[in-house]
């Protein structure tokens, strides 16, 4: 079982994740403070153990917080009390996990060191890039979208979502592809792939007719590339002819495409397809006409992310106006889950391989492709917001489920959880599981009774002299509002439920 942690993770949500960050400079005991700090922001706990490991931060006088840069220490984070919290009820020991499981993997039968990639964009666009991120601990990158054609981009080209003025979950862009010529881009997989021997290429190719995608897929198989990536869907490209994700919405153009690339290589080959359609699957089986080995999901989303009020126009603003772009980031996750479970569902595509994408910022939710059915996991909007630095965090926060859950191997969770997504037909629709407050945990807010007033039922009274909510069992469809907005996780569930009678 995964152990109950004891922090304030609200607290530790606040730490703006510095680079050369003062406050472990300003430790007196060498404690790695922001490590540990980036650890407990990415649920990595393990990570924070070791970078605790061996010390007490109890009595210290906290030269950290005065070194945080927040407000110049005047709104620190909280380091102290939030470590010395950091306290478990099952004990995580700092000791090295990661050879105690196998975290390989495979991408169409080429191995993985771990199921975590780049994703084709521009965290992988450059020779220097790329060979940091692998430095760091990437197991491989899908390089930026190699094409003949030119690229003439915006600026600026990002916007985004944020909540109360945090980091934010919602990320727009509307960036093109590689603006390195053809030749440049063979030059680096050359490089990288005499570097970096262990890691792997995939490269990402777009071509304006059927002998130019056999041809970009022989030459970066010529130059390399373990891998070949179809981009069927970027949402910055569309033609009536057949551009980005023009073809993603196309049966036709899928197979097409697809079959032109396999003329072109003897390498797997990717179709990265778009969620801007209804249902992915008949694109996906397209693909398979095709000879597709696997399917790469999702690529963004096409968005308009806000609008000025000021100027009254669109972001990002380009001189007055704005264009449709691609989402991504934490919010798109549930919609690329769904598209993930769909294809892992569908009995014509099995023994397709699954590489999983949108919205991945920790262990946890590249977990949870992994177990929907992504053999394979890439990231992109994470690692511009936080750096390449996340990988260690990626890495040893599933390290260490695979561990606590007796798992030898990331390959036998693949898939694990395909079978519990059921139609709406099957699902079970005549029982009540009842929700209860802990009124040790409640704090009084009535947040519940607000919402289940409003939105909900109706189901819950409030005592106003003593602040305390409860619940009618009588009332409650068991909906589970309540548990949704408890600041406090103060309200939990039933050991068992009941069948109520359907209305009629």
């Amino acid at each position: 079982m995964m152990p109950r942690l004891f922090f304030d993770a609200t607290e530790i949500g606040r730490c703006q994740l510095c680079h050369d960050a003062p406050c472990t400079r300003a430790c007196p005991r060498g404690v790695p403070v922001a490590d540990a700090a980036r650890s407990l922001y990415f649920e990595n706990y393990h990570g924070a153990a070791q970078a605790l490991a061996g010390t007490s931060c109890a009595d210290c006088a906290a030269p950290c917080e005065d070194a945080c840069l927040q407000r110049g220490g005047k709104d620190a984070v909280e380091l102290q009390r939030v470590f010395t919290g950091f306290a478990v009820d099952t004990g995580i020991l700092p000791t090295p996990i990661r050879e105690d499981v196998d975290l390989s993997c495979d991408l169409c039968g080429v191995t993985l060191e771990n199921p975590f990639l780049l994703s084709s964009s521009v965290v992988a666009s450059t020779y220097d890039m790329c060979a940091r991120a692998f430095e760091a601990g990437w197991a491989g990158a899908a390089f930026k979208t190699v094409c003949s054609f030119p690229q003439h981009e915006c600026s600026p080209r990002f916007s985004a979502v944020r909540n109360h003025g945090g980091p934010f979950y919602g990320f727009k862009n509307i960036e093109q592809l590689s603006d390195h010529s053809v030749e440049e881009n063979l030059e680096i997989f050359r490089r990288l792939r005499k570097a970096y021997p262990s890691k792997v290429i995939v490269a990402s190719i777009m071509g304006k007719d059927e002998a130019e995608w056999g041809r970009l897929a022989g030459a970066c198989e010529e130059a390399g590339a373990h891998v070949i990536e179809c981009n069927f869907s970027c949402p910055n490209l569309e033609n009536p002819e057949g551009l980005g994700i023009t073809i993603g919405q196309s049966e036709e153009l899928v197979e097409r495409f697809t079959r032109a690339t396999k003329r072109g290589t003897s390498l797997p080959v990717l179709a990265k397809l778009t969620p801007n359609v209804a249902d992915m699957v008949p694109m996906a089986q397209a693909a398979r006409r095709g000879g597709a080995d696997g399917i790469a999901a999702i690529n963004t989303i096409n968005s308009i992310t806000g609008v000025d009020i000021d100027t009254l126009v669109a972001e990002p603003t380009v001189r007055g106006q704005s264009i449709v772009g691609g989402y991504s980031g934490a919010a798109v996750k549930p919609i690329a889950l769904r598209f993930i479970s769909d294809l892992a569902n569908c009995e014509e595509l099995a023994g397709m391989h699954l590489s999983g994408m949108g919205g991945i910022e920790t262990w946890r939710d590249g977990l949870e492709y992994l177990l929907l059915g992504a053999g394979s996991l890439q990231v992109t909007t994470a690692v511009m917001q936080y750096g390449y630095r996340i990988i260690d965090d990626l890495v040893d926060g599933l390290a260490y489920y695979l561990r606590c859950k007796g798992v030898a191997s990331v390959r036998e969770l693949v898939g694990a959880s395909a079978h519990s997504v059921v139609t709406h037909e099957q699902i079970t629709r005549d029982t009540v599981l009842l929700p209860v407050i802990n009124q040790d945990l409640c704090n009084g807010c009535g947040r519940c009774y607000v919402s289940c007033a409003d939105g909900g039922h109706q189901a819950i009274s409030f005592d106003e002299e003593l602040r305390r909510p409860h619940i009618s069992a009588q009332r409650c469809v068991g909906c589970h509002l309540c548990r949704l907005v408890c600041p406090e996780g103060a309200i939990g569930v039933a050991q068992h439920d009941f069948t109520r009678a359907p209305k009629v």
